[in-house]
């Protein structure tokens, strides 16, 4: 990363947590209390036209603050984290060199690691070696990873043999022991964290579905469904969208309204598991026990200001 991320006054703080966690309103308090401004981190905020379905900010929330990388993109382009790495960089640096604290604001797990720790520099898969794996038997593919990596093996859960292929896969297209590649990127990270500054929004599990249960009917009142109807085309990555599906499948009268605002519901739900998974991993984010109480004042006693 680029040094002036570790600049001590002027480092980024992140603001990370679930759907519906209230990240929007403590970034722009933070932005205002620390002169800072605002980049985006979420997967689908990026996008132009579907402010609604995404819980974009509003542009009253936009006008309190500087807001960078939301609603940038067309809907038909396809987007990820590699790409948003790409964008948010030099708004970063720019920001840095005004005088300025980038707060990075978001859910979007990959995005924000990619942006504090970097692509990972394990290679991606090879559809033509996969297949030439998956003609082996478990046996055969112990046997191969063993001799290629004995430590790495003895890491390795060998009875399931989706990891042990994917590990002889990472040894023969980067040419290295997985083992001591994933102990590079360890200490790497362990390095990293020392200078990274965020915190994770919490709220008790019965308090967020209720947050979430209010939020996907307002915007379900507010035009989300009208929002999905007026892209002919969106992009796969937009697809993916919570709820755009389900609109979809409503418009071609599929489901009913009262369905798919109940299927919004639930994925959201369980999007917010996944997400409070990821974080939970993250031992470098501050917790902050979110309740309507919590005042800005707490958080920034984190950051020594």
């Amino acid at each position: 990363m680029n040094e002036k991320l570790h600049h001590p006054h002027l480092r980024p703080i992140y603001v990370c947590g679930s759907t519906a966690t209230g990240k929007t309103g403590i970034s722009i308090a933070l932005a205002n209390h620390l002169d800072g401004e605002i980049v985006n981190a979420d997967a689908y905020q990026v996008y132009q036209g579907l402010d609604t379905i995404t819980a974009a900010p509003s542009a009253e929330e936009l006008s309190q603050a500087p807001h960078h990388l939301f609603g940038i993109l067309d809907p038909t382009e396809d987007f990820d984290a590699q790409k948003y790495l790409d964008l948010a960089k030099p708004v970063i640096n720019d920001i840095q060199d005004r005088g300025k604290i980038p707060i990075i604001v978001g859910g979007s797990g990959m995005y924000l690691k990619f942006l504090t720790h970097g692509p990972s520099p394990l290679p991606p898969g090879n559809d033509d070696l996969r297949t030439e794996l998956d003609a082996l038997s478990d046996e055969d593919l112990i046997a191969q990873l063993e001799k290629l990596d004995p430590t790495g093996a003895a890491q390795t859960n060998l009875k399931n043999r989706r990891y042990v292929t994917r590990a002889i896969e990472i040894c023969i297209l980067s040419g290295e022991p997985m083992s001591g590649l994933k102990n590079d990127w360890e200490k790497s990270n362990t390095e990293t964290e020392k200078h990274l500054r965020g915190i994770l929004l919490e709220w008790d599990r019965e308090e967020l579905r209720e947050r979430i249960k209010t939020r996907t009917q307002q915007m379900m009142d507010s035009g989300a469904i009208e929002e999905v109807a007026a892209h002919e085309t969106l992009s796969k990555t937009c697809e993916k969208a919570i709820g755009v599906r389900d609109i979809q499948s409503h418009l071609r009268g599929e489901i009913t309204r009262e369905r798919c605002q109940e299927l919004i519901y639930f994925a959201t739900c369980q999007y917010a598991k996944r997400q409070r998974t990821w974080f939970s991993k993250e031992k470098w984010i501050h917790r902050v026990a979110m309740d309507n109480k919590v005042a800005i004042n707490h958080i920034l006693r984190v950051y020594h200001h």
